[in-house]
């Protein structure tokens, strides 16, 4: 897969203003494997669910969905030192956003080996059981892009209405997907608003953790929800990542030659105004957070 430049523009408020007192509710979802280069994706999640403190209201059937010899099983020990086996599942978990009418549906887990369809159409029923208005795809892939540059997050919908509103572009991507691209189209037809995320993560350095992928990813998701929160240890995380990245690819003259070669590409191809764009957003995101803790 690879991902559209012109995607990865400032994307507008995806949530229409609603009456007060009226909440809103997005179901943000990641799946590990396939859709989720560096686990930049799912950490991403995983993240938003510690700091909103999402609690579990449903799980999937594991039995139902998965081959254990493919996606094996783990056993650890409890807190009381018991040993228990962890089975490979799909977790279902809400937290509602502080001082907003935001309330976000987390769907997190192992992309499954079986009945996608069914699948898809469980995670659907759930999300109509728990009022779901939008959904929000988080993926991540690989991509010929430099580690030093902004990784790009490329934002699509093939929903029209969203499309017009936002300035969004629909995936010109053709081929092989994984579950993100099902959900996808089933929400979609399912009549649920559906925005796609997609970082690019360099694929010289694929392994996971991917901070910098992460960080990406949760800047865009707080242009997308309009909300602010803390990333100041996940930024601190990205630059020490990129300073071992750095100091890897010195010491590989091959290395350093392909990295200066992607910065080369990436610079002549990008556009003057979008280092103005980027700087103006996040100018806008640092004043919503000294807003939000002044007195």
């Amino acid at each position: 897969m690879s991902y559209d430049e012109d995607a990865t523009a400032p994307v507008s408020r995806l949530i229409v203003p609603v009456p007060e007192g009226e909440r809103v509710t997005v179901m943000l979802a990641a799946f590990e494997g396939w859709n989720d280069a560096g686990e930049a994706a799912s950490d991403c999640l995983k993240y938003l669910h510690r700091l909103w403190g999402a609690r579990k209201i449903a799980t999937l059937n594991p039995d139902e969905y998965y081959d254990f010899q493919f996606t094996r099983p783990s056993v650890r020990r409890n807190t009381e030192g018991a040993r228990r086996i962890k089975w490979p599942t799909t977790k279902i978990t809400k937290a509602s956003v502080p001082e907003s009418n935001l309330d976000v549906v987390f769907v997190h887990g192992i992309e499954p080996s079986y009945k996608w369809r069914a699948y898809t159409a469980e995670l659907l029923a759930q999300a109509a059981a728990l009022n779901v208005n939008y959904v929000v795809l988080v993926g991540a892939l690989l991509a010929d892009v430099p580690h030093t540059r902004p990784i790009p997050v490329t934002a699509t919908s093939d929903d029209d209405e969203l499309r017009t509103r936002m300035n969004l572009e629909s995936s010109q991507y053709e081929g092989p997907i994984g579950i993100v691209g099902v959900l996808d189209e089933l929400s979609l037809l399912a009549g649920l608003p559906t925005v796609s995320l997609w970082a690019a993560v360099p694929h010289y350095v694929a392994q996971a953790p991917s901070p910098k992928a992460q960080l990406a990813l949760l800047n865009r998701i707080q242009d997308l929800l309009q909300v602010t929160f803390d990333t100041h240890e996940m930024n601190e995380d990205s630059e020490a990542w990129e300073r071992g990245v750095n100091e890897l690819a010195t010491e590989d003259p091959e290395i350093a030659a392909y990295v200066h070669q992607l910065e080369e590409a990436k610079d002549t191809a990008e556009l003057p105004e979008a280092s103005g764009e980027s700087i103006a957003r996040e100018f806008e995101r640092y004043l919503k957070r000294r807003g939000r803790d002044m007195p």
